[in-house]
C-alpha cells in the first residue's frame, strides 16, 4: 500500500508511524465563570503570555528560521485586538477558556476566506487557540511525543512550527501530513532541517500507529511495510544521493560549460549564513516583507538600509535581487489605512498595486536601497511583484532610475506578465518567475489548499509553456526563483527552457547544483523539449526523467 502526496523536502525517511492526534477539547458552549470579570481577563492574558513566552523560548533554542517564524507565532498570541475581543466576551459572562476559543475562531475566519499569506497562518492560529486553552483548563500542552527507540516517521492532519521547532533528524525520520502545500511551514522547517517530509497526503491519519511505513521526500510517496530489499534500495539511493552532494561544489552549471548561476531564497540578514554555507553565489530573491509586517510604525529609512546592506556584503561581486515590498490585499500593513474588505484579496491591491496607492513607502524603500548599495561591490537589482502591465513596469522603472538603481525587473507571477513578456522587456532590464504564484493564478487554484496540489504541479505543462514564453527571445534574462527551482529535475527542464539563473532555499542548492552538473546543455533542452509534450504533470515529469539519464545514478 502506498499513500501518494506532495513531495516538499527530498530525501527517504524509514522508521515507525507515530500520528499526532491528540487534541485539546473544545470548551462547552455557554460556559460561564464565577467571580469578578477582571479576574477572569487576567487569567486569560496570563494564559496567552504563557503561550507566546513559550513559542519564544522554543524559537531561541531551535534558532534559524524556526526562531522568526515561532517569533510571529508569539506576537500572534500578544495581539492586542485579540485581547480586546477576549475582554468582550468575558465582560459578558463568558469563559476565559470559551472566550478565547471563540475569538481565534473569528480571527481563523478572517484568515480562511483572505487566503494567501494570511491564509497560510489559520493553522497556525489553531495552534495557539489549544495551547491557551489548555493552559486555562490545566491540560498539557498539545505537542510531538517525547519518545525516540529510533526516529519515528511523523503523521498529522498538519503540523504547528512549534510541534517541529525542537526536533532534529536524530529524533525524527520524516514528515507527512493530510494538509499544507509547498510553501507551508511544515515545508519549510522540514527542508530547513534536511528532513524527507510528504505534504497533502490523503488518508495519512489512517495509518496504524507503529506500522512501518518508507517516505520518499522527493517523489512524495508513504510506502506500508516496504520489505528489507526496498529500503535497502531507498537507502543505496539516498546515500549515492548525499555522495553526489558532497561531490558538486563551485558554480552552477551543465556539464558542458553552460553557466547557471545558483542563487538563494532570502526572508532576511539571518538567513545569509546558511546560503554561504551552501555555495549560494548570490541572492536571487530577497524578501523585503520581514522589515514591514506586524508593526504599527513602517520601518525607519536607517534600518531599512541597515539591512539591505548586511545581504550586499555577504555577497561581494555577487547578484542580489531584491524584491520590494509584497505586502496589501491578503498582507494589510498595520501602519496604512485599512484598504477596504476585498472579496478576493488574491486578486486586490497588493504588491505594486499597493505602492500605486502608496507611493510614499515605495519611494522610501528605493531610497534606502539606493543608499545600501553605495560603495559596495555587489551587484544589486530591485524588482517589483504583481506587475501585469507596460504601463506597471515602466512606472517602476522610472522610479528606480530616478534613484540611481540601474537593474531594474519585474517578478512574472500573472498569466499576463508571461504572456506579453516581449512588450514588459522594453521596460524593464530582468524578469524573474515566481512559479508559486504563477500557478495559482494560471489554474485558479488558492496554493494553501492542499486538495488543489495537482493543479499547483509545476510541472503541470500549461505552467511549463507560460514559462517558456515569458523566457522567450525578448532579449532580457529570466531567471526562477518560485519553488519549481529547488527540484534538480525541474532545474534541469527550465534551463532548458532558456532560464538564466535559478534561485531556491539554501538547503535545496547543492541537489541543484548537482543534477544540472551531471547534464549537458543540449539534455536539459531535450527535457524540456520531451516535457512540454506531455499533457499531465505525471506525463511531463516521467518524460523530463528519461531524457535527464544521471539522475538515477546521482540518487535525485
Amino acid at each position: 500500500m502506498t499513500v501518494a502526496g506532495v513531495g516538499v523536502s527530498p530525501g527517504i525517511g524509514h522508521g515507525p508511524v507515530y500520528v499526532l492526534t491528540a487534541s485539546v477539547p473544545e470548551p462547552p458552549e455557554g460556559a460561564t465563570y464565577v467571580g469578578e470579570a477582571d479576574e477572569e481577563k487576567a487569567r486569560a492574558h496570563a494564559a496567552l503570555e504563557k503561550v507566546a513566552a513559550d513559542l519564544e523560548a522554543r524559537g531561541v533554542r531551535a534558532g534559524g528560521e524556526a526562531k522568526d517564524v515561532l517569533a510571529a507565532q508569539a506576537l500572534m498570541a500578544r495581539d492586542p485586538g485579540l485581547a480586546v475581543g477576549v475582554d468582550a466576551l468575558i465582560d459578558r459572562g463568558t469563559a476565559a477558556e470559551r472566550a478565547v476559543y471563540d475569538s481565534f475562531g473569528t480571527y481563523r475566519d478572517l484568515l480562511t476566506s483572505a487566503g494567501g499569506y494570511l491564509g497560510e497562518r489559520a493553522a497556525d492560529l489553531d495552534d495557539i487557540r489549544d495551547r491557551t486553552v489548555a493552559v486555562l483548563t490545566g491540560r498539557a500542552m498539545p505537542g510531538v511525543p517525547d519518545v525516540a527507540a529510533e526516529p519515528y516517521v511523523l503523521v498529522a492532519r498538519d503540523l504547528a512550527p512549534a510541534d517541529t521547532a525542537l526536533l532534529s533528524k536524530d529524533v525524527v525520520a520524516a514528515f507527512v501530513t493530510e494538509e499544507g502545500g509547498p510553501t507551508s511551514h511544515t515545508a519549510i522547517l522540514a527542508r530547513a532541517m534536511g528532513v524527507p517530509a510528504v505534504v497533502a497526503a490523503r488518508g495519512a491519519t489512517g495509518l496504524t500507529p507503529g506500522v512501518r511505513v518508507l517516505v520518499d521526500g522527493a517523489a512524495g510517496t508513504v510506502t506500508v511495510e516496504p520489505g528489507e530489499r526496498e529500503v535497502a534500495a531507498a537507502r543505496r539511493r539516498s546515500e549515492s544521493r548525499e555522495q553526489a552532494l558532497r561531490a558538486a561544489t563551485g558554480p552552477g552549471g551543465t556539464s558542458d560549460g553552460h553557466a547557471v548561476p545558483l542563487l538563494a531564497n532570502l526572508g532576511g540578514p539571518g538567513e545569509v549564513k546558511a546560503a554561504l554555507a551552501n555555495g549560494a553565489e548570490g541572492v536571487g530573491l530577497y524578501r523585503t516583507e520581514f522589515l514591514f509586517l506586524d508593526r504599527k510604525q513602517p520601518p525607519t529609512g536607517a534600518e531599512q538600509e541597515t539591512a539591505y546592506r548586511a545581504v550586499l556584503e555577504a555577497f561581494p561581486g555577487g547578484k542580489v535581487v531584491v524584491r520590494t515590498l509584497d505586502a496589501g490585499a491578503d498582507k494589510p500593513l498595520a501602519f496604512l489605512p485599512p484598504q477596504g474588505e476585498e472579496p478576493n484579496p488574491a486578486l486586490g491591491e497588493r504588491g505594486l498595486r499597493m505602492f500605486r496607492v502608496h507611493p510614499e513607502v515605495m519611494a522610501g524603500q528605493l531610497d534606502a536601497l539606493a543608499r545600501a548599495a553605495e560603495g559596495l561591490p555587489a551587484r544589486l537589482q530591485v524588482m517589483a511583484p504583481m506587475v501585469a502591465t507596460v504601463e506597471e513596469a515602466t512606472w517602476f522603472t522610472e522610479a528606480c532610475r530616478a534613484r540611481g538603481l540601474t537593474s531594474a525587473g519585474v517578478m512574472i507571477e500573472v498569466p499576463a506578465a508571461a504572456l506579453r513578456a516581449g512588450d514588459l522587456a522594453a521596460a524593464v532590464d530582468f524578469f524573474s518567475i515566481g512559479t508559486n504564484d504563477l500557478a495559482q493564478y494560471t489554474f485558479a487554484a488558492d496554493r494553501q489548499v492542499g486538495a488543489l496540489s495537482a493543479l499547483q504541479d509545476a510541472w503541470q505543462p500549461a505552467l511549463l509553456d507560460l514559462i517558456a514564453l515569458a523566457v522567450g527571445e525578448h532579449g532580457r534574462p529570466c531567471g526562477v526563483c518560485g519553488e519549481a527551482a529547488a527540484d534538480p529535475v525541474l532545474a534541469c527542464v527550465l534551463v532548458g527552457l532558456g532560464v538564466a539563473t535559478l534561485s531556491m532555499s539554501a538547503p535545496s542548492l547543492p541537489a541543484v547544483r548537482a543534477g544540472l552538473a551531471g547534464h549537458t546543455l543540449a539534455q536539459c533542452r531535450a527535457a524540456a523539449e520531451a516535457a512540454r509534450a506531455q499533457s499531465t504533470a505525471a506525463g511531463a515529469r516521467a518524460a523530463a526523467r528519461a531524457a535527464l539519464p544521471r539522475l538515477a545514478a546521482l540518487g535525485l
